[in-house]
């Protein structure tokens, strides 16, 4: 890997970052569940994997060796192998629950988890408390992670056979209106008005505006059917540990079984904000909304079957709009307050997104809270003057901002962990080289006498060279600040 970029040339940190991430990690990883498991000893393999992840951090800053671990872990974007470990173990336990039920492991945790009948031999519900917890074995952490899980996948639902589906029946019976980009807000608007005079004037045509939100973990589905002649019908549920995406399945699937059961009705209009939650519908792959979606399959296979002039479309309608049919439902979930009273199970999305969140959430505590990212390291702040944390989604923020160039991200690298050829560096490490400041204003050259003092890096001025933008300018400006002296002569500026 070391041929294929350094600090000042060839390929970018970005790039190095993507290249550890899809081809480095899952090879180092592979098979981890053999060895990751309840009660195994990991002191050893996490050694190894750490020493792995911080020689491709110091690869992808291309910084000195004596950097601390966790500061160029969270620089780089790399969340820590521990915590990487423990999201993908949960993630793989939950993977449990997309079996199909005549699967052997599905039917070990099953019928453990069915305690309305009698569980046979060969269930984890037939062990003891003693017995269960001498166990080392993912099987019972799987049984442990999905016991507070409501179901969501049915793989082997009748809806989903192939020849015999929906969209292989009745593919000419629904369609997807979207929003063409290259048309502005305005045009979008008029089409929706035009689209909603013309279904009112129709007796046979039911327009659906469904919208939902979730506030402190509970979700308001709410759901909107105008039909001539008729009062409005408004539907409304709450739910808990759900995600937004199955909220808005949900609030269409309750319009959908109340507008099907019309007997008049051989149209119907679904307008909503999240497209998405509506495709996945007609998605047959597997995915944790199969429940909600193999049951409006059903209502749909009944409406379709009535009429063969009888369709569905769905209209996307982009929140930021603001059009006024859907700001009203919208309004209408916001309105609610919800407390819940007692504790319930959690969809398999929501427990896959917590988990994650839980496990960067412990990432960033630590990395402010221990001394592992270096007393030394320079926190900068973000533009709403908040300290940058980190963040592997994206890459970090330091990555993203700085990220294209070698040279830059360098320099950059050894200002923000003071580990760079300046005099303080020299007097730690290397105390017979001179350690004073060429300005011969400061006897030690120092990070802060940089940045703020040295009259050879006045380049740009600005007092809060904290904040990330002004850290950058001054880089751009100062092209010797925290550069050996080989390479900006050979490079130049960057």
């Amino acid at each position: 890997m070391k041929i294929l970029g350094n600090s000042t040339r060839e390929i970018e940190p970005t790039q190095k970052r993507l290249l550890y991430r899809c081809c480095v990690l899952p090879i180092a990883l592979y098979g981890f569940q053999l060895w990751f498991y309840n009660r195994a000893s990991l002191l050893y393999p996490l050694k190894i994997l750490g020493k792995m992840q911080r020689r491709a951090a110091i690869w992808i800053l291309g910084v000195f060796r004596t950097f601390p671990t966790s500061g160029i872990e969270a620089i780089a974007g790399l969340i820590p192998i521990k915590f990487h470990l423990h999201k993908l173990a949960s993630r793989f336990q939950l993977c449990s629950a997309a079996l199909p039920k005549n699967h052997l492991i599905k039917s070990l945790i099953e019928d453990a988890l069915n305690t309305y009948s009698k569980p046979p031999l060969h269930s984890i519900n037939s062990l003891t408390n003693r017995q269960k917890s001498s166990i080392k074995d993912y099987l019972v952490d799987s049984y442990n992670k999905l016991h507070g899980i409501f179901p969501s996948f049915s793989p082997l639902d009748p809806e989903l056979t192939p020849g015999s589906r929906v969209i292989d029946i009745f593919q000419d019976q629904f369609l997807f209106n979207l929003s063409n980009k290259a048309k502005n807000d305005t045009v979008r608007s008029q089409q929706l008005d035009d689209m909603t005079i013309e279904s009112s004037l129709s007796t046979h045509t039911a327009l659906v505006v469904s919208d939902a939100s979730i506030k402190h973990d509970i979700a308001t589905s709410v759901s909107h059917i105008h039909m001539r002649n008729k009062p409005l019908i408004k539907i409304v549920y709450h739910a808990v540990f759900v995600t937004s995406t199955k909220v808005e399945l949900f609030a269409i699937r309750c319009s959908l079984n109340q507008a099907c059961n019309e007997d008049e009705i051989s149209k119907i209009i679904v307008i909503t904000d999240s497209i998405h939650a509506a495709k996945k519908i007609f998605d047959t792959k597997s995915h944790p909304y199969q429940i909600y979606a193999t049951a409006i399959l059903k209502e749909l296979r009944q409406f379709f079957s009535k009429r063969q002039e009888n369709h569905i479309e769905f209209w996307k309608c982009p929140s930021h709009l603001k059009w006024n049919l859907h700001q009203s439902a919208d309004k209408d979930s916001k309105a609610f307050k919800p407390v819940p009273v007692f504790l319930s199970k959690i969809s398999w999305d929501f427990c896959k997104k917590i988990d994650s969140d839980n496990y960067i959430n412990l990432w960033k505590m630590t990395f402010q809270a221990l001394d592992g990212k270096g007393n030394q390291f320079l926190d900068l702040i973000d533009n709403n003057l908040e300290t940058i944390k980190p963040s592997y989604t994206k890459g970090s923020l330091w990555l993203q901002d700085f990220g294209h160039s070698n040279l830059l991200y360098a320099r950059a690298m050894r200002a923000i962990t003071n580990h760079s050829p300046i005099g303080k560096y020299h007097l730690r490490f290397f105390p017979k080289e001179e350690f004073k400041c060429p300005c011969g204003q400061y006897p030690i050259e120092t990070r802060r006498h940089i940045l703020y003092e040295c009259m050879n890096h006045n380049g740009y001025w600005n007092p809060r060279k904290d904040t990330l933008n002004h850290f950058i300018m001054f880089l751009r400006s100062n092209p010797k600040a925290f550069a050996f002296s080989d390479i900006v002569s050979l490079v130049g500026p960057s």
